[in-house]
């Protein structure tokens, strides 16, 4: 299984209603996107000065999986909305193995 972790810092103004549209969207993919299996999408409550606003927690069968879910359309239109809200994202991507 393949997991694939993203945070987001979101630009102000209008932060917190472009974080919960986001959400929203992210989550309107499971179904939409065939290769995703799983999506959970949370907002951060920690007041550090290195946290971030918000995750997503995405699962996937294989890298190919992960590759189809990057190039499919309607992730494209979240991407292109989210980038336009953000500052700045990180990535994660692993191989889970089962023990």
């Amino acid at each position: 299984m393949i997991v694939h972790i993203v945070m987001f810092k979101f630009q102000e103004p209008n932060r917190n209603p472009n974080m919960i549209q986001a959400k929203q969207m992210l989550e309107e993919l499971l179904g939409a996107v065939p290769s995703l299996r799983s999506i959970d999408v949370g907002f951060n409550f920690a007041n550090e000065e290195r946290a971030m606003d918000m995750s997503i927690i995405t699962t996937f069968g294989s890298r190919e999986d992960l590759n189809a879910y990057a190039i499919h359309p309607e992730h494209q239109k979240v991407v292109e909305f989210i980038k336009s809200v953000t500052e700045y994202s990180k990535v994660v991507d692993y191989e889970k193995v089962d023990r």
